[in-house]
């Protein structure tokens, strides 16, 4: 729902915190969720780490509404309120397209990784209950079979488990 970015960015912005540099993050360097790579694609240029660490919420609201937001079609009004709020931050965390193809298998529809007309039409025919909790069953199994779960995990457990309990309080 488009009325729920500004929720839905805030809650992502408190799980995603400051820089991090972590040895062991694929995504490498990282403040507020952006990593450096993502950065470089939105301005068009190289950027340096201290660019990275200089980051406000301001900066990057953009980036995750049009790289995250519009493409999950979370502003879509056939995405309900929790819904919109599991795909945005799953989508953060692992890529649009893990998020949109966790969706289409939950509906039923082909997972091709790219929330369209088709899939959005078949949102309204499921319990919206239903589908926040499959998509968390999905993202959790997602998780616990990556290789970095033993470092990483509790922090994407907790974080799966917070976006379940917000996203149910959303409907």
């Amino acid at each position: 729902m488009k009325k729920n970015f500004e929720r839905c960015l805030n809650i992502i912005l408190a799980h995603e915190g400051g820089w991090v540099d972590h040895p062991s993050d694929p995504g490498g360097a990282t403040n507020r969720g952006v990593t450096l790579a993502t950065y470089e694609q939105w301005v068009g240029r190289a950027v340096t780490k201290d660019e990275i660490k200089a980051l406000t919420n301001e900066d990057v609201a953009p980036i995750y509404e049009k790289n995250y937001w519009s493409k999950l079609k979370c502003d879509s009004d056939l995405v309900p309120a929790g819904l919109d709020l599991c795909l945005f931050d799953w989508g953060v965390n692992s890529g649009t397209g893990r998020s949109a193809k966790a969706l289409q298998r939950v509906l039923g529809a082909t997972a091709d990784g790219a929330i369209g007309p088709k899939t959005l039409a078949m949102v309204p025919d499921h319990d919206p209950k239903d589908l926040i909790e499959k998509i968390y069953e999905a993202r959790q199994h997602f998780y616990e079979n990556l290789s970095t779960f033993a470092t990483f995990g509790k922090g994407w457990t907790r974080r799966n488990k917070e976006t379940l309990e917000i996203a149910l309080s959303m409907l």
